[in-house]
């Protein structure tokens, strides 16, 4: 007597062929849908890799800036407004976001809402710094450091100025360039370069034409004497004496405005690229493991 095989004894051998046919058609879209979720993970860890490489990458321009503010040159007289010590305190604060940036990479799996807001902060200030530095920020104040608003009202300070038009003549700018221009026509001294210090205390300005004799002497005609009257400050003001010059003339204060201006606002630049690159990059991360997360 033949023993019956069949596991149900209700289905005969067709329909439990057709059941397991179901069965198997049941099962394969969730045996793909996973591939598919899985597929989906890996490639949002890569995104992760990736992103965690690259932000590392950039964040070490935050070291590049503190070298840049640890060895940028110090001009002669920047030590009168105390310059030096912002560059070093701003090289503490990058060293310190350097390390934030790279602790929230490290941590980002485990903490990746509070480590995002952590970095943020201080990116953000880096952005509005650079904004102040190079003049772009409209909300600008005169008490932030090394900011034109900043240098402008220096110079405007008589006491401050004094000081610094000092620092000036001591440094001999004006007795150096009357040195390297001693056998120079005036053609030819029209065509040197000179610095914004040099141009400003040195020489009159050129809107009062003055007759050139040598880089500090310079002959007022008598026409430019009745036209200077007219003419606020700077033309009268010149001197031929050496102790004297230009030292006084607003062009001379904004000479030496210029060389601290373009300085800090090249720092400022770099703080704006610098820090925008950071963000995105922070964000990007942030979004990532969001999705990691949730995935």
């Amino acid at each position: 007597m033949a023993e019956n095989t069949n596991p149900n004894p209700n289905l005969n051998p067709t329909e439990e062929v057709v059941a397991i046919t179901v069965t198997d058609e049941n099962t394969k879209p969730k045996e793909v849908e996973e591939i598919k979720t899985t597929d989906k993970v890996t490639q949002v860890r890569n995104y992760v890799g990736l992103l965690s490489m690259l932000t590392f990458i950039l964040s070490l321009l935050i070291l590049a800036s503190v070298i840049w503010l640890l060895y940028m040159k110090d001009y002669d007289c920047e030590k009168l407004l105390r310059l030096p010590n912002l560059q070093i305190r701003l090289g503490i604060f990058m060293i310190f976001v350097f390390l934030i940036s790279n602790i929230v990479v490290f941590f980002r799996s485990r903490f990746p809402i509070p480590g995002f807001f952590i970095v943020m902060v201080p990116l953000i200030v880096i952005f509005t710094m650079g904004l102040a530095l190079a003049g772009m920020d409209k909300m600008e104040s005169s008490r932030i450091m090394a900011t034109p608003a900043w240098f402008k009202e220096k110079v405007r300070h008589h006491d401050h100025w004094r000081n610094i038009k000092s620092c000036i003549y001591n440094n001999g700018f004006c007795e150096d360039l009357a040195s390297r221009s001693m056998n120079l026509k005036a053609y030819e001294f029209s065509l040197k370069k000179l610095s914004s210090v040099e141009s400003g205390c040195c020489n009159p300005p050129k809107i009062c034409e003055m007759e050139y004799v040598n880089a500090t002497f310079w002959r007022k005609g008598e026409e430019m004497s009745e036209k200077s009257e007219v003419q606020i400050g700077d033309c009268e003001t010149w001197n031929n004496n050496r102790s004297i010059l230009c030292y006084d003339c607003e062009t001379c204060k904004q000479g030496f405005v210029g060389i601290m201006e373009k300085k800090w606002r090249n720092l400022g630049i770099f703080l704006i690229v610098m820090s925008l690159f950071l963000i995105i990059s922070h964000l990007s991360l942030f979004i990532a493991v969001m999705w990691e997360h949730y995935n």
